[in-house]
């Protein structure tokens, strides 16, 4: 008696034990399943919701934003400052109905160098010949034959008499004078599609040699030991600029020993 009521006690526990592990696993499927289900809810197209910004982010969220749209407007400036046309200070067209020869304008600050510039059919017709096809002693400031009226030869030669009445070419004389040299620095030449800023190189008093008028070069180099060369007997210059994309030659007469010219040369100005 006493053994069966000891088996039906054993199953009794037994069937407890079983159903309480039945409880536990039931339990803990309910909760997977509920935390999944607060996942996929929380998640939705798998993008989570960010936080809302404080007041501090906000307010640097707005100063960002109004400095992109700042410099966006800067840029906008730059470009438009870039793309302007170019609008040259010499009035072109009314000079071009005096001669169809002028090809653009030099000036020097602070000297009497302020004049047309015009380009012949050949070396001779401007020499004593004025902008309005007169016969003068002072002729018109002209560029050489063989150079391209653009200013684009890597060796662009201008020519003017040195006149007693301090006109045309005269200034160019002084430039032999450290003092003065140092001063005018600054050339500038017009044509109608740009400004061009030229800084003095050398000056030097030598002969009419055509050595001088050379303007055809095959490489940067061979303009480079040009340059060397030309500039080797200056009695004035400046520091060395390196090498020279371009160079002008301002030319007129000298009186140091017959036939003499004095050259002014000079480089372009990469702006």
């Amino acid at each position: 008696m006493e053994r069966k009521k000891g088996k039906i006690l054993f199953f009794l526990l037994l069937a407890v034990v079983v159903f309480a592990l039945g409880s536990l696993l039931l339990a803990d499927v309910r909760k997977k399943e509920k935390a999944a289900s607060e996942h996929a809810e929380a998640v939705g197209d798998g993008a989570e919701d960010e936080p809302a910004p404080t007041g501090a982010e906000e307010s640097q969220v707005l100063e960002i934003a109004a400095s992109e749209s700042e410099s966006e407007r800067e840029n906008e400036l730059e470009t438009e400052e870039e793309t302007e046309p170019y609008v040259s200070p010499i009035d072109f067209e009314e000079l071009w109905a005096i001669n169809q020869d002028v090809v653009a304008w030099i000036r020097i600050p602070d000297t009497r160098i302020d004049y047309p510039v015009l380009q012949g059919r050949d070396n001779e017709q401007y020499l004593h010949t004025d902008i309005e096809g007169n016969d003068s002693v002072a002729g018109a400031i002209y560029l050489d034959v063989e150079d391209e009226a653009d200013f684009s030869s890597l060796h662009n030669i201008l020519y003017g008499h040195h006149m007693k009445n301090g006109t045309m070419f005269k200034d160019v004389v002084f430039y032999k004078e450290q003092d003065f040299f140092d001063k005018h620095q600054d050339i500038y030449i017009y044509t109608p599609e740009k400004e061009i800023h030229l800084k003095a190189l050398a000056a030097l008093y030598t002969s009419a040699d055509g050595i001088r008028r050379r303007t055809r070069f095959y490489s940067g180099r061979a303009l480079d030991d040009y340059v060397r060369k030309m500039t080797a007997g200056a009695v004035t210059r400046a520091e060395s600029p390196g090498p020279v994309n371009r160079l002008y030659s301002l030319i007129t007469c000298s009186y140091e020993f017959p036939d003499a010219r004095t050259v002014l040369y000079a480089y372009e100005v990469e702006e």
